[in-house]
């Protein structure tokens, strides 16, 4: 059997198509662009990298003044649970040595380099800055631990403020980064004269937790700018001399 029906003049591709297109949804209706939910203006501020490194520092300092409060109220207890040098039962005061102070003037004292200092820190990134405050904490606690005078205890956040100084003072030079040069800069002119802390000093001040506090936060720039350290090695090592 040869032949068959012919394609009458009533058969559209185009309009077939397009019936099929219709009714492939639900209801036959046509699909409707999927569109997000706005999200109150109210609350736009609240994914900003500012307002999460200001809300973080101020609930750390938040924290400091409840500590100190529940201190003076228990007599100053609190207190003996900092580092002791080279002291087994001493050890457990690398983690809350940050945290404590000897009064309100010792945590007033504080309390402006930490809200500045540590708003910058955050503020290029609140993992990246996290990092960098976990790694000053230990090396300033380790290295005080090791090298405080006997039967002397140390507490106190200010070995934060030298690690977030020369965290942010360096981290810009390791990893090449303009912005975070002169931030740096900024910061050197305005706190640098608190370097000199990493002397020793009047009985009472704990010069090595400052020492070891600036040193892991130098030692926190060269780690975390490895991303960027390896990238600027590898772009120079790329770049090829054209023959003339």
């Amino acid at each position: 059997m040869t032949g068959g029906a012919g394609q009458g003049s009533s058969f559209d591709s185009d309009r077939i198509a397009a019936l099929r297109a219709r009714f492939s949804t639900p209801g036959g209706t046509p699909p409707v662009p999927a569109t997000s939910p706005a999200r109150p203006r109210g609350f736009a501020a609240t994914g900003q990298p500012w307002f999460r490194a200001a809300a973080l520092i101020c609930g750390f300092v938040v924290l400091l003044y409840v500590i100190e409060g529940v201190d003076q109220i228990g007599g100053g207890d609190l207190d003996a649970a900092g580092i002791e040098p080279r002291e087994v039962d001493g050890l457990s005061g690398i983690v809350w040595a940050p945290v404590l102070h000897g009064g309100w003037d010792h945590l007033m004292s504080n309390t402006l380099p930490l809200l500045i200092m540590g708003f910058l820190v955050l503020l290029s990134g609140v993992l990246r800055g996290l990092a960098a405050t976990g790694i000053i904490w230990l090396v300033a606690g380790v290295g005080t631990w090791l090298t405080g005078a006997d039967n002397s205890v140390h507490i106190g956040a200010s070995s934060l403020v030298f690690g977030w100084l020369t965290y942010l003072i360096c981290r810009g030079w390791f990893a090449g980064n303009v912005r975070h040069i002169m931030i740096g800069i900024g910061v050197l002119f305005v706190y640098g004269s608190l370097l000199w802390g990493v002397l020793p000093g009047p009985p009472g001040i704990s010069w090595q937790g400052h020492l070891f506090g600036a040193m892991g936060g130098v030692f926190a720039g060269w780690v975390l700018s490895g991303d960027a350290r390896r990238k600027r090695r590898g772009d120079q090592s790329g770049v090829i001399a054209s023959p003339r």
